[in-house]
This record gives structure tokens, sequence and C-alpha cells, in this order.
């Protein structure tokens, strides 16, 4: 669905709401020429006890530690953006939607430096379903390793979200479409197991779960988190600093992709290579079905991951 076609007439934008339309910035913007900004991707669900924000909290935290390296000072408080969020969200009747709030340097001068240029900030949402397609929940995707590599974090911190640095998860999720894949797999610079473009990545071998450790040069991911706790839960170990070569890949009893986005997404090929029984596996499929019965509130477990959207 195209932006043209869905109904949300607002966005926030530096302390006001303001038309879909209007909410524009210059063509000299900093942040456009340079990726100088940060962003995150929140979903909130509509659950048995209304709109729900998930993991807001979380999402918020790492914005505000996502600008730090670059030193951008976001000119309104944790409380203002989420009363903001809420507000937004009830305006336009959102339910089940995508958040996206962002964080740039504006138009001033245009200089590598940003010198005094303005930081902008801005909140927008609306509806997205899944991200990689709703049968990909159930029957997985086919992926290929990517020939682009991640950036490491002494190149550039990996710990924060950046805009500029998704030109990298741009170019390797591209080479998979057009070689026929639904998403990319991308090794970092020592040749192991990053992450997807969009997502983390866990693996599952004799009912023990893996997932790249945070020296692997991938983003903390806060679904990767969630995950990693709802495993536990169930019983499972879970290596959480795991280093995955490539080829572990190709044995692993089950694949899956974490993310705000992508949720949780079972793998059933990579480069054509059949993953298990090339089909969601029962791992996969019981941390899914926790996942879900959780952001949909089905039950009641983690209700401070929740920040309810009142009408």
């Amino acid at each position: 669905m195209s932006f043209d076609e869905m109904d949300v007439d607002t966005i926030w934008m530096d302390g006001e709401f303001v038309d879909w339309d209007d909410a524009q910035i210059h063509v000299l913007t900093h942040g456009l020429h340079y990726g100088t900004g940060v962003f995150e991707g929140v979903r909130c669900y509509d659950t048995e006890n209304g709109p729900a924000i998930f993991r807001w909290d979380e999402h918020l935290q790492r914005l505000y530690d996502s600008c730090k390296p670059y030193e951008l000072d976001i000119d309104h408080d944790p409380e203002e953006l989420t009363e903001a969020t809420t507000e937004l969200l009830a305006n336009e009747g959102l339910e089940s939607c995508y958040i996206r709030p962002i964080v740039f340097y504006g138009y001033g001068s245009l200089g590598v430096s940003p010198g005094d240029n303005p930081t902008r900030t801005a909140i927008a949402a609306w509806p997205w379903g899944a991200y990689l397609g709703e049968e990909a929940l159930e029957n997985g995707v086919e992926v290929m390793i990517s020939s682009w590599r991640k950036h490491a974090s002494s190149q550039i911190p990996t710990n924060a979200k950046t805009t500029g640095l998704y030109v990298n998860s741009m170019l390797a999720g591209e080479e998979a479409r057009r070689n026929g894949y639904a998403e990319a797999i991308v090794l970092n610079k020592e040749g192991d197991v990053a992450e997807g473009p969009g997502e983390n990545l866990f693996l599952v071998r004799d009912d023990e779960i893996y997932t790249p450790g945070l020296s692997e040069s991938i983003l903390d991911g806060i679904t990767r988190d969630t995950v990693i706790t709802l495993a536990e839960e169930l019983g499972y170990t879970v290596h959480d600093s795991a280093t995955i070569s490539r080829g572990e890949l190709n044995t692993a009893d089950e694949l899956f992709f974490s993310g705000s986005a992508a949720e949780v997404t079972p793998i059933r090929k990579v480069d054509n290579v059949t993953i298990g029984n090339g089909s969601r596996g029962p791992v996969t499929e019981e941390i899914q079905s926790k996942f879900f019965d959780l952001v949909n509130r089905r039950i009641d477990d983690h209700d401070e991951w929740f920040t309810y959207v009142e009408a």
C-alpha cells in the first residue's frame, strides 16, 4: 500500500501536528545529504485491551542513545514524544500500525560538519502489515548471502540506528530481490553472520538457540531481546553472544529473523539450500506463537512492555 492510498492526515513535527502533505524539509537539509539522522521503527498492535505500542520505552531510549555519537540534541523530552505519539494514533484512529520517529540535522549550512544546524524531530504512523508478507510468517522466506558486508563498529557505530547506514541494508536487500530472493543475510567484515538488512537472525541447533552477539556488528534489536526473553521463559537455552559462520547456516535445524517490522519470520532456504525440512520449524513456531499471543495481549505476560493508547 502506498502512502497515497492511506487515510492518514497528520504528522507530528517539531512540537506540533501538521498536515501530512505539509510535513516537508528543505532540499539542502544536512540529514538528506549526509545521512545524519537517527530513527526507530515501532509497532502498535490492536490488542484485546485496545491499541498498545510494543516496547515504546525501549525504542525511545534507543532513539536518544543513537543521538549521542552524532551529538544530536533532541529538543523534546521523552514524555513529550510519548504524549505526541499516543495523541497522533488516537486522533488518526490508528489501532494496528507502524510508528516512525526520526531525528536529524536540518537546514542551515551544508558543510560536512553540521555546525549550528537545528535538530529536527518528527513522528509519523501508518497501517503496515507483515513486512515480508503474511504467508512468510507461516511458510518462511528464501534468502541469499549478500555480497555486501556489514560495516564494523570501529568504522561507524553499529549500536546506533542511523539513517545513512541503511544504504548498506538497501544494497543488500535489493541485491537479494534482483536475484529472486525475499531478503538477504549480511556477513560482517570477518565473514561471519551479522544480521539481515533490517532484522536480527536466530539459528536453532539441537533445540538450543544461537544469535550473533553485539560484537558481531549487529544492531541491538529490541525484538531480538524480546525473542531471547520469551525463548528462555519457554525453557530454551539461548546463546546470545554467538559467532555463527556462514557454513553453519546451511546445517541449521531452523533459522528465523526477528525485528519490529519482520516480527518473527522463518527462513526456509539460504542460497537455495533447504533449511531443516524446508518449512517453519517447531522451535520457531513455538516462539512465534508466544510472540503473537503476547503482542496481541492474549496472555498477560510483560504488561510493562506496552504503552496503551486511549481514545
